[in-house]
């Protein structure tokens, strides 16, 4: 895959710096400790999350919420990150449930102190001993994805309420990238299409099974550009609920983005509040929203050292202790994790100059950053990969046996 080119560094302070990630004295700290300090006390790859910043994410969403004048529940996307300090502090502040999409994440969710009615479950290819173990629980939400699903919860479990996982036929995602985008002109595996809408509710009936929510998630990492398609999306998702009068939530999937590169925006969350008011306006329902990334991406970083500085005929290469299969949306997805020295020699940013950051697995897909503006960095220095804190550790592989890594919550 081709990665895009960066843009070059302004001003005294990066784009992404904040109160709680920023320079002081030219060394990167985050939530109040210096990063190169704990890369140093760790014996490779080091995945770092702010607990702090995850709770602060969360209660951004839940304020925006309370714009909307509905009752409302938040599911924190298990699969973005399941690290259990992170789940702990979650079920800890009692202010969210969690969404699974495994037995597995379920496992999780129970032992990290969620419990079962906080839980819910959207998963696709669910076999028969993965119901048999969700329906163990019946205060669990379960979101059916095909009509299958349908089928055989209703011959276990007849009379069950259950949840239905519809596609509205529009979405979007960051960049409108066709990857990021689970609703559109594409057919996807997603969810129950309109027009196999009426056999699903009959279906339904058939096992008098009550539908009691509707759920639909059109893509990953919306930002406010894309708020228009997305509010496209949601009148769509609307219509199902003519023929369903019995749902009395409806869930709105995740996909709420952050700033990945310089002219990134942040998600307006009052325009987005804002859109929800509508279409909710007038109905008995609670909104339920399950966001993974914009929760734990920003809330993390990973730090690995520099193994080499050299260049290649008319390339400057960083050479970094990790590779993609730490850190798989970069190249999966186009994603990209921002590099940031943790300690700045020279001039810092005013020194920058354009190197391709590669990582240690021998694959050509394993570019961390191509032609982008670094300052000066050394053999023996550390960088920390930021938005690293979702779809990192959850999604990475023991590839060329080099899956090992520490996570550290401060």
């Amino acid at each position: 895959m081709s990665v895009p080119q960066r843009g070059s560094v302004a001003g005294t302070a990066p784009w992404w710096a904040r109160p709680d990630l920023h320079y002081r004295e030219g060394r990167l700290h985050f939530a109040g400790h210096d990063v190169a300090a704990l890369a140093g006390e760790s014996d490779g790859p080091l995945f770092l999350y702010s607990l702090a910043r995850v709770e602060a994410n969360l209660d951004r969403v839940i304020a925006a919420l309370a714009e909307t004048g509905c009752a409302s529940t938040v599911y924190y996307a298990m699969k973005a990150n399941r690290f259990a300090p992170l789940l702990e502090r979650l079920s800890g502040s009692g202010k969210c449930g969690v969404d699974i999409c495994s037995p597995g994440e379920l496992d999780q969710a129970l032992a990290c102190g969620f419990a079962p009615g906080q839980i819910s479950f959207t998963g696709t290819g669910v076999t028969p001993r993965d119901l048999e173990r969700l329906l163990v629980h019946p205060e669990l939400t379960i979101n059916c994805d095909t009509m299958g699903m349908i089928r055989r919860i209703g011959e276990r479990t007849p009379g069950r309420e259950i949840g239905i996982r519809v596609n509205p036929g529009r979405g979007t995602g960051y960049g409108d990238a066709e990857k990021l985008t689970y609703a559109g002109g594409r057919t996807t595996k997603f969810g129950i299409y309109c027009e196999q809408w009426g056999e699903a509710l009959a279906l339904a009936r058939q096992y008098g099974l009550t539908i009691a929510s509707l759920h639909f998630h059109v893509g990953c990492g919306y930002l406010t550009d894309q708020l228009e398609t997305w509010n496209l999306a949601v009148a769509e998702a609307f219509r199902f609920l003519d023929e369903a009068p019995q749902v009395r939530t409806v869930n709105v999937g995740g996909g709420l983005g952050l700033p990945h590169r310089p002219g990134d925006s942040p998600l307006d969350l009052e325009r987005w509040a804002a859109i929800l008011r509508r279409h909710f306006a007038g109905r008995d329902l609670r909104i339920a929203v399950e966001p993974g990334d914009y929760i734990a991406k920003d809330a993390g970083m990973l730090v690995l050292p520099v193994t080499d500085v050299e260049r290649k005929r008319d390339t400057r290469f960083v050479f970094v202790g990790g590779g993609f299969n730490l850190h798989p949306e970069p190249a999966f997805y186009d994603l990209p994790c921002e590099p940031a020295p943790c300690l700045l020699r020279g001039d810092g940013a005013a020194s920058a100059e354009r190197v391709t950051v590669a990582g240690n697995i021998n694959e050509a897909l394993d570019i961390w950053a191509a032609d982008t503006l670094l300052p000066p960095v050394e053999e023996g220095d550390f960088i920390a990969f930021l938005n690293a804190g979702g779809y990192g550790s959850a999604m990475s592989s023991n590839h060329c046996m080099r899956g090992t890594f520490t996570e550290r919550a401060l």
